[in-house]
């Protein structure tokens, strides 16, 4: 396992989304700003990933499930954290407070203890017509949450990943991150 502790500690959250199998350009943009990384995917997100590929590229394995009574902590404390891609349904289940899941509950917990987070959204345009998701976002960022700009695609459609920039999730953290060191 990577445990490169003069490096600060990223933690990506991936969720199940279209682009989410790209999640290597996020974990080669993060190692390239000298940060340490891992990966937690929500249990719908695991699906959409290439996890040995993941696991080569950041020396840890993927974690999708809380670990058991007594089992070492696979990971340090994250000293960020990137939500990306985040869905419709992790970014309003997190703003509800509901902690059903080993991502979610990180999401949770992260504001109280911290944390700084940054999410990139990747949803369409009727998911984000929705009004609950417009009252999640607005909590989030109540709980000191950074919201990146990601325009949702159309529905039925996919796409967008052209259009997704998986670095600006570390831009929004740098700052946060620059003051912690």
């Amino acid at each position: 396992m990577s445990d490169q502790s003069d490096r600060p500690f990223l933690q990506i959250v991936v969720c199940a989304a279209g682009v989410a199998a790209d999640v290597g350009k996020l974990i080669a943009a993060a190692q390239e700003r000298h940060w340490d990384v891992g990966v937690v995917a929500t249990p719908q997100g695991l699906g959409f990933l290439d996890v040995e590929a993941v696991e080569a590229r950041t020396g840890r394995p993927v974690r999708s499930a809380w670990r058991s009574p007594g089992e070492p902590r696979p990971t340090r404390p994250a000293d960020a954290i990137a939500v990306a891609p985040a869905s419709f349904n992790t970014v309003n289940k997190w703003a509800a407070g509901i902690c059903d899941n080993l991502a979610l509950g990180i999401l949770c917990e992260a504001p109280a203890m911290g944390v700084p987070v940054a999410v990139l959204p990747y949803l369409n345009s009727a998911q984000a017509a929705h009004p609950a998701y417009g009252q999640s976002l607005e909590r989030l960022r109540e709980m000191g949450v950074l919201i990146g700009s990601y325009e949702p695609h159309r529905p039925k459609a996919g796409g967008g990943a052209d259009r997704y920039r998986w670095e600006e999730v570390l831009e929004l953290l740098a700052p946060w991150v620059s003051a912690g060191a």
